[in-house]
């Protein structure tokens, strides 16, 4: 993630739905870990897009 964010990007996420975590990245900033969010939100960089996960911690994977 850190390469991307050395190019520019401005919100990142790294979900990992075996640990139910979600690392959110941005800019000169150190990574938030969310447990089992049921949603994420793309922020003023997507704004009005919310990505719904609920679904996918339910798939128990």
């Amino acid at each position: 993630m850190q390469e991307y964010l050395d190019s520019g990007l401005r919100l990142g996420w790294l979900i990992n739905p075996q640990l139910r975590q979600v690392e959110i990245y941005r800019p000169q900033t150190a990574p938030e870990v969310l447990r089992s969010p049921a949603s994420l939100s793309g922020e003023s960089v997507l704004s009005g897009f919310v990505l719904q996960l609920d679904w996918l911690w339910r798939l128990g994977l």
